[in-house]
């Protein structure tokens, strides 16, 4: 156990292996084997992942009509196939010595990436907050969502969501990263607070209303699926994604190798697990096999109550 204050995600300064003798490899790697193991799972759940989120940028790209939900989704999947592509990167730059038994010119840019692993991640966890809270409002005064909602409030929201993710990245990578300012804890510890003490109560709680609210409404006045869809997104982000959050926390007061690894592998679950959740919340009882995963994608997106199926006219929008 080591004491690194000025550190966020892992001590990447200090655990790259000094330069060794190419016979010594051997030894190199079986020290850091349990890092290397778990790097290499969370590469493949990674690759998973950006296919996955490639999917499903194509169709909600090309393909799916869209809506306000689905701007939200459409920028979620963004963010979480640019934090599979960092990570991606950060994990193999970051074992490269390990594998090679010396520093590589490559590790300089290990900063970037270790500040773009965190922009990516804070942009899914605000827009997540984002969907749970307009799902929260939309379900609380529908009237008012149906009739007085600004037409490009989703989009407004999500640029201002990219925004401060940027801010606070681009301010980690400056102060923290590059100079070593005596201001890291004052920018790690408001990066701490957003994220762990501000968003995600806001996320659990719109989640509590919304499940609370629907248990006294009719399931067939709302669109079950799109809130199914919601209600286990923010459940595998709680279960998998908050993890980082905690350790970005500790790494103010203790940092483990191994414990970074794990959390970044979680964190990579849970940005690969939501194209599956929409395709199995959409494809649930569905009896047509033909475009099996457009029109599952389509069940879901469209925001539609289970009364009405794809190909039936739609009702209006609960967030239109």
């Amino acid at each position: 156990m080591d004491h690194h204050p000025n550190n966020t995600i892992g001590d990447w300064r200090t655990a790259s292996p000094a330069p060794m003798d190419g016979h010594n490899g051997t030894g190199c790697f079986a020290k850091h084997i349990s890092e290397i193991v778990t790097g290499s799972i969370t590469l493949l759940v990674c690759l998973c992942g950006l296919l996955g989120n490639g999917a499903i940028l194509w169709l909600l790209g090309f393909r799916i009509h869209r809506n306000p939900f689905t701007a939200y989704l459409l920028n979620l999947a963004v963010a979480d196939a640019c934090f599979l592509l960092c990570a991606s990167a950060f994990l193999v730059i970051y074992h490269m010595p390990m594998l090679t038994c010396f520093q590589p010119e490559l590790l300089r840019v290990l900063p970037l990436f270790h500040s773009m692993v965190l922009f990516t991640y804070s942009a899914s966890l605000y827009l997540l907050t984002a969907i749970s809270v307009e799902r929260c409002v939309g379900v609380l005064w529908p009237f008012w969502c149906r009739s007085h909602r600004p037409k490009f409030l989703s989009a407004a929201v999500c640029s201002l969501l990219w925004a401060l993710a940027c801010v606070l990245a681009g301010l980690v990578y400056f102060v923290c990263d590059l100079g070593h300012s005596e201001h890291c804890w004052t920018v790690l510890g408001t990066l701490c607070f957003l994220n762990f003490c501000l968003f995600t109560p806001f996320m659990v709680l719109s989640n509590v209303i919304v499940f609370t609210k629907l248990r006294c409404s009719p399931w067939q006045q709302h669109p079950a699926r799109l809130y199914r869809v919601i209600f286990l997104t923010v459940f595998f982000f709680l279960l998998f994604g908050i993890p980082l959050s905690i350790q970005i926390f500790l790494n103010f007061f203790v940092y483990l190798k191994l414990v970074f690894e794990i959390c970044l592998l979680l964190a990579s679950v849970n940005s690969s697990i939501n194209p599956v959740i929409y395709v199995l919340v959409g494809s649930y009882r569905m009896s047509t096999f033909r475009g099996f995963v457009r029109v599952a994608l389509q069940r879901v997106f469209e925001d539609r109550p289970d009364s009405q199926e794809v190909g039936e006219t739609p009702v209006m929008d609960i967030a239109a």
